[in-house]
């Protein structure tokens, strides 16, 4: 969804010519992977760091258009709400330093969106959600004046035929109507894009989603939604109840939603992802180009793919397949359920643990699927993030046989820490930077913290002799300063 989109009004031909040029995508992409040298290469690692843009208040700044036009850099992108936008790190080599490369760029980052900031005295701010949003922030009147952006709620308006309904449980549970997708707009993540080669793919997809509900408890970090105090990562019912387009009946017919965890393991490789997302899901945008696959194939170039591309972006798996013909063309995961924020150093430490936890499972999956039915695997990833460290996961004892048993995140996460180092160490991984970061995680563990869990103890203490909102506001004040400092959450006071 990257790419602009300049008009919303589609004919009945225009899907079906979209269909067809899906179809010629899926064909050349299988003849790119049938060659054993595509994609060959060395891990590389990215990221895409999205910010809300605050004030002295805590209240949001609708300028990600200003603060573009001021920077006039070109690795910053408009988000949905005006409130957002995002920084897209440059690609580093897994091997060596990366992690360290990628956290002195996220500060780079926000540091570049406070100098446009400073004459409102605003902050670029990494969080999950803002818990100081207020009902009045959503709305077309909150929306970044983007034709994809309005195209987008066009299509998913025709897709669902009514009002986008959400209803998500918690402490103070809570309920919302609206006309368009802007509080989907409430989301701030940061997706790591991890590129592995194609014959590796499918244990590497399937390691990662299997570290991935411990990764969300680990790196909770919105609880709040317009002041109510919900999940520890709130942000996964809030983008799936607002981007889901499915009628009770195709619920009760458990007909795949466009935002999901997956629809099982994968068996061979990365085409089969894309094959799903083609014969699963109906397009919504019929943008069609006029790219000679097959002429550019035969002639040894790389087709871009548009149409699987323009796809695969209106549909939104919490881990995904990506195909890119740049670099000679190849494959990345890209894993989206992590939140932004609190720090640089708490992203960067969540991306090495669960890169280095899946690297060094990946050879061991094989073991792992039959223990773990993929249906378990996806409740564990929802309680995840409901619970955060608090949950308790169904999870396989390798040891012996016996099937699953329930065991606390927290334990899961102490296991993994050596299978997490020595997955880094395959990696190339410097051995300071595995210390570094891994040591983030394991004192996150030993104070049984997180963002989640910081916001919701500090709202309780501002509390005391002052209004929800006051508190609310109070404590997002905190989070600003603590996070300014760059130092991990488990360290903060």
């Amino acid at each position: 969804m990257g790419q602009e989109i300049d008009h919303d009004d589609f004919s009945a031909q225009d899907f079906e010519d979209f269909q067809q040029r899906l179809l010629d995508n899926l064909d050349g992409l299988k003849a790119l992977l049938s060659n054993p040298d595509f994609g060959v290469g060395p891990s590389s690692i990215g990221a895409e760091l999205e910010l809300y843009l605050v004030d002295q208040n805590a209240r949001p700044l609708s300028m990600n258009r200003e603060v573009i036009s001021r920077s006039g850099h070109n690795q910053l992108a408009l988000e949905l709400n005006r409130f957002n936008l995002e920084y897209n790190l440059s690609p580093v080599s897994a091997a060596g330093m990366p992690f360290s490369q990628l956290e002195d760029e996220m500060a780079y980052a926000i540091h570049l969106v406070n100098e446009q900031l400073a004459h409102e005295n605003g902050v670029a701010l990494p969080i999950g959600i803002l818990p100081t949003l207020k009902r009045g922030d959503f709305g077309l009147h909150a929306m970044t004046d983007e034709s994809r952006f309005f195209a987008l709620t066009k299509a998913l308006q025709k897709l669902r035929g009514r009002m986008f309904c959400i209803r998500i449980e918690g402490e103070d549970p809570i309920s919302l109507r609206s006309h368009d997708v802007t509080l989907e707009g409430a989301n701030c993540s940061m997706q790591v894009h991890f590129r592995v080669n194609p014959s590796r793919f499918a244990d590497t997809f399937n390691a990662l989603q299997y570290v991935t509900p411990v990764i969300v408890a680990l790196s909770a970090n919105s609880p709040f939604m317009l002041g109510h105090k919900l999940w520890h990562e709130t942000r996964i019912p809030l983008f799936r109840q607002t981007i889901d387009g499915r009628t009770h009946e195709e619920c009760e017919r458990a007909l795949p939603s466009r935002v999901d965890f997956g629809n099982g393991w994968v068996r061979e490789g990365a085409y089969e992802l894309f094959a799903e997302a083609v014969r699963l899901y109906e397009p919504i945008l019929p943008i069609v180009g006029k790219e000679k696959i097959s002429e550019l194939i035969k002639k040894g170039k790389m087709p871009v793919l548009n149409e699987l591309r323009l796809h695969t972006g209106t549909i939104w798996p919490w881990n995904r397949a990506v195909y890119d013909a740049n670099d000679g063309g190849h494959l990345r995961i890209e894993m989206r359920a992590l939140p932004s924020g609190p720090t640089p150093v708490d992203m960067i430490a969540n991306t090495a643990f669960a890169l280095g936890a899946a690297k060094g499972l990946q050879d061991r999956m094989e073991e792992i699927i039959p223990s773990l039915p993929f249906a378990t695997l996806a409740a564990n990833f929802y309680l995840a993030a409901e619970k955060g460290l608090q949950a308790n996961l169904m999870w396989p004892d390798l040891s012996q046989p016996g099937g699953l048993v329930k065991k606390s995140v927290v334990e899961i996460a102490y296991e993994l820490l050596p299978t997490a180092k020595q997955g880094l160490q395959q990696l190339g991984v410097d051995e300071t930077e595995v210390e570094k970061y891994l040591g983030v995680i394991s004192n996150r563990l030993d104070k049984r913290i997180s963002g989640a869990i910081w916001q919701r103890r500090e709202y309780q203490r501002q509390l005391k002799g002052q209004s929800e909102q006051a508190a609310l506001t109070a404590m997002v004040q905190r989070y600003i300063q603590n996070s300014a400092k760059n130092i991990p959450v488990s360290e903060w006071d």
